[in-house]
């Protein structure tokens, strides 16, 4: 079985109506661009009611390392809570920032499934090119790897002989492992708040088309 990486599930009328009720989504993979723009709306939202929780669906192969972690920095800095929510599968960057949701507000759907991995990055040019690259990538490496452990509350040791090799989670395993705190078995436990109007910057939060960045990827 294939699955399409840049497909994406939320039309655009469903992401309005969604931010509009404080939930973002992250289907399709993750670049530059749509990075981001939710980027943008995370602190927009937080701005415009920095009491309310956000939540955050994921639906991601993964994508861009330095959108992912840019998006953490983010979401750690926020004064509202972030709830985050495995919908189909989060993998590599997905994962990372399925994790990263505020602790006791990490769900994964029941049949969900989360990867993860250390990821990949072109190297190439001169002899010295290829030394400070390889260097950079073992910098980022062991950055996420950190900061998965911290969130996850698992050794950096084990996290790190984990991801050696693609190494997907169910659910339940999921839960043991520490990437989220709950598996979804009511709609209470993650359904979005009354539709409440629009208000402040929120009213103008827009959604641009996906396209596809040739960078790091995770």
């Amino acid at each position: 079985m294939t699955q399409d990486t840049d497909q994406r599930i939320f039309t655009e009328r469903h992401r309005q109506e969604l931010a509009h009720r404080r939930v973002l989504v992250l289907d399709g993979e993750l670049n530059d661009d749509n990075g981001t723009h939710l980027m943008t709306q995370l602190l927009t939202l937080a701005a415009d009611a920095p009491d309310e929780t956000i939540s955050l669906w994921i639906h991601s192969p993964g994508g861009s390392v330095p959108a992912m972690l840019a998006i953490r920095d983010i979401l750690k800095s926020l004064p509202c809570a972030v709830s985050t929510v495995a919908l189909g599968w989060a993998a590599s960057a997905g994962q990372f920032l399925l994790s990263a949701g505020t602790p006791g507000l990490r769900y994964a759907m029941p049949h969900a499934k989360v990867l993860l991995h250390q990821g990949s990055g072109g190297i190439g040019g001169s002899a010295v090119d290829v030394e400070l690259q390889a260097e950079d990538l073992r910098h980022t490496r062991d950055t996420t790897l950190r900061l998965i452990a911290e969130d996850t509350g698992q050794s950096p040791q084990r996290v790190y002989e984990d991801s050696l090799r693609d190494h997907w989670f169910t659910a339940q395993e999921a839960l043991e492992y520490g990437f989220v705190d709950a598996i979804v078995t009511d709609f209470s436990q993650i359904a979005p708040p009354g539709l409440r109007r629009p208000t402040g910057l929120t009213s103008r939060l827009s959604f641009p088309e996906h396209t596809i960045d040739t960078e790091e990827q995770r």
